[in-house]
């Protein structure tokens, strides 16, 4: 790689040998790349200047005119509490951001400015604003804010160019944060390589020398990632990325200490680590069990003539029953039988020697790619994600979630280990971390990363994020095999 060149000044400053004179060098073109920042934090502010224009609109649609222009002019205060919040520059800051991550900081945004615009036009003289009104004004607003988001994200993410990403560090941590960019779907960034720390993993680096290593690999961000992280090390870079405008990302050298279900607080200036250990509230488990049967009943009677449809083409492609019975381990290791479209020909667990040589699996799971058993409609049917709609009745029944870790086969799940038993804890969903992240392409210690992080932190807000992504998962047919 040529870009060894571009590091020249720093580093024959650094040889000099002193970092006043290498940070005195002038700086690489990588702060010129702050424009993509800039862009989208305009086109958000554009977004959410669109959406209360049409949260006016529909003011104005109601016959209240007066009111809807009180509302349209007050739409630059919108924005500064939008940026008093946070809400343009949390982009900048995170390696992966999208809209959904934000849609409670939206909601309370779009609630207090709402409630606050509609007190003032009450207030005015000869003006009123019933509140129906005002409660329409503030669901266009939130609806509309998050759906020109989606779409300014998406513009933003067609014109601008891929952030060059770093990563520094070996071992399994490089290695795993190197192979989670390359599933990764919410990030906008382009591993350029992946390199040792200055001095090696066990060496220690100036300032001027981890400057020479950013400058030299024109970079936009670091990922350090190393297993002998200490403060020395950590100092050095954070200044090298400081004097170069690179941001940076640091992965926990402990991931046992800063695993799936930790949060940091802090007691005075004091940081505290602490762990989740307990289950989700009764509450919130009976919430999730209503959206499970409400969802699904609602979707089995829409869905009805597809779920025909599909049963006929399956049914007419090659011999057999439309529909898959299979028992699988649900909550606590509880067997049920699982309902899917037929995808394979009728005889195909008779045929699994043909495919995987179950004694010799590695790992309690197998999946393989180009299938001979699959038949032609099969193929469709797992590339769209159809053949599981008929786990909706399996939903309604009780044996599963629309959200939850995937159900496995008995005999698979009699394999596992006890640190693998975590995935029972809680119900089987027809999607889940393991659809949005990867599907097939995960490996078996990937998927239970994912789903670990899901059973260990679960909330509702959770469930409804994996939802949206499935649709995005399922559309771009990723893993699906």
């Amino acid at each position: 790689m040529d870009s060894i060149k571009i590091g020249a000044e720093v580093r024959a400053a650094a040889q000099a040998g002193t970092v006043e004179e290498a940070a005195r060098q002038p700086v690489p073109a990588t702060r010129g790349d702050f424009w993509k920042d800039a862009l989208r934090r305009r086109l958000l502010a554009a977004a959410d200047f669109a959406a209360v224009l049409a949260a006016a609109a529909v003011v104005a649609l109601a016959g209240h005119e007066g009111a809807a222009v009180w509302v349209a002019a007050s739409t630059p205060l919108w924005l500064v509490v939008a940026k008093l919040r946070g809400l343009y520059d949390r982009d900048h800051v995170r390696l992966g951001h999208v809209t959904l991550d934000e849609s409670s900081a939206l909601f309370h945004w779009v609630a207090l400015c709402a409630t606050a615009a509609s007190v003032c036009v009450i207030a005015l003289p000869d003006e009123s604003l019933p509140v129906g009104i005002a409660l329409a004004m503030g669901a266009t607003a939130f609806g509309a804010a998050f759906a020109l988001r989606v779409c300014a994200r998406a513009l933003w993410r067609r014109v601008v160019p891929a952030e060059r990403g770093l990563i520094v560090g070996a071992g399994r941590i490089a290695d795993d944060f190197a192979r989670r960019l390359e599933l990764g779907s919410g990030h906008h960034l382009e591993l350029v390589r992946q390199v040792d720390p200055p001095g090696g993993v066990a060496g220690r680096a100036t300032a001027a020398e981890w400057q020479e290593l950013i400058a030299a690999e024109r970079v936009e961000r670091v990922i350090l990632a190393v297993g002998d992280l200490d403060e020395e090390m950590l100092a050095g870079i954070v200044s090298g990325c400081r004097a170069l405008g690179v941001k940076l990302s640091v992965a926990p050298p402990m991931r046992a200490m800063l695993g799936t279900a930790v949060q940091l607080n802090h007691l005075a200036e004091l940081p505290l680590i602490e762990f989740r250990t307990w289950d989700p509230s009764r509450s919130t488990m009976v919430i999730k069990r209503a959206m499970d049967v409400v969802g699904a009943a609602f979707a089995l009677v829409v869905l009805s003539p597809l779920l025909a449809a599909v049963a006929l083409a399956v049914r007419l492609d090659s011999p057999g029953p439309a529909l898959f019975r299979q028992r699988r381990a649900g909550q606590r290791g509880t067997e049920f039988e699982m309902l899917k479209f037929r995808t394979m020909a009728q005889d195909a667990p008779a045929r699994v020697g043909e495919v995987v040589a179950i004694d010799q699996l590695a790992d309690p799971m197998f999946k393989v790619r180009s299938d001979p058993r699959v038949t032609r409609v099969g193929r469709l049917l797992r590339r769209s994600s159809l053949d599981e709609l008929p786990q909706l009745v399996n939903v309604l029944k009780g044996d599963m979630s629309l959200v939850g870790p995937r159900p496995e086969e008995v005999w698979l799940v009699e394999r596992y280990g006890e640190a693998d038993r975590f995935r029972l804890e809680m119900r089987p969903g027809m999607t889940g971390p393991m659809q949005v992240h990867g599907r097939g392409e995960l490996s078996f210690q990937e998927r239970a990363s994912v789903e670990r992080e899901y059973v260990e932190n679960y909330s509702l807000r959770k469930d409804v994020k994996i939802l949206f992504q499935t649709f995005y998962a399922v559309l771009s047919g990723r893993g699906a095999f």
